[in-house]
Parts: structure tokens; C-alpha cells; sequence
């Protein structure tokens, strides 16, 4: 069974950084692209990051600059460093993995101003 447990979500202040980690189980990591989405409230999930197996990184215009997307194929982890967060960066991130095939269940990122 595969499984993807999303952390490291939270509550920060405008400017301030986080960094979510994602670790999968049941599946094999190495090979498979990985990737962040978000989901804001009455908004649609849109993407906000991936990495392929090959290292191949794609990032949505509005996190350029700010975000990184990181793996670990050792600890079967996918990473995303936020930092200068903005309000309109709040949602629910969740990890995918196998372009879209497996999901995690989200963590809550709140950016106040």
C-alpha cells in the first residue's frame, strides 16, 4: 500500500520560511517524479513544484525564486523549502508522487501579514 505522510506545515508571519517534507512508503521512490501542489480556498489545486526521477525541476512562476524542491531517494523523502512566504501562499499543500498517481492527505500553511 502506498502511502504518502505529508509535515512540517504551520503557521508564519509574511517573510518567514518553512519546510515541508513528504515521506512515501509501499512504493519505489527512486524512480518516480515527485511534486508539491497546493489547494487554497475556493481556489483549484495548482501545481507548485516537481522533481523527476532524473532530477528534471519545474517550478509555478509564482514560487520561483523562493521555493526549492529537494529529494532524498535514501529516506524516501521529497522536500519543499518556502522562505519570504507571502499571505496569498496559504493552503493546503499536498506531496504527489508518479505524476499524479498517489497522493498525501495535506498540511496547512498559513501565512499571516
Amino acid at each position: 500500500q502506498v502511502q504518502l505522510v505529508e509535515s512540517g506545515g504551520g503557521s508564519v508571519q509574511a517573510g518567514g520560511s518553512l519546510r515541508l517534507s513528504c515521506a512515501a512508503s509501499g512504493i519505489i521512490f527512486r524512480g518516480n517524479a515527485v511534486g508539491w501542489y497546493r489547494q487554497a480556498p475556493g481556489k483549484q489545486r495548482e501545481l507548485v513544484a516537481t522533481i523527476s526521477s532524473g532530477y528534471r525541476i519545474n517550478y509555478a512562476d509564482s514560487v520561483k525564486g523562493r521555493f526549492t524542491i529537494s529529494r532524498d531517494n535514501a529516506k524516501n523523502t521529497v522536500y519543499l523549502q518556502m522562505n519570504s512566504l507571502k499571505p496569498e501562499d496559504t493552503a493546503v499543500y499536498y506531496c504527489t508522487l508518479g505524476a499524479g498517481s498517489y497522493w498525501g492527505l495535506g498540511t496547512q500553511v498559513t501565512v499571516s501579514s
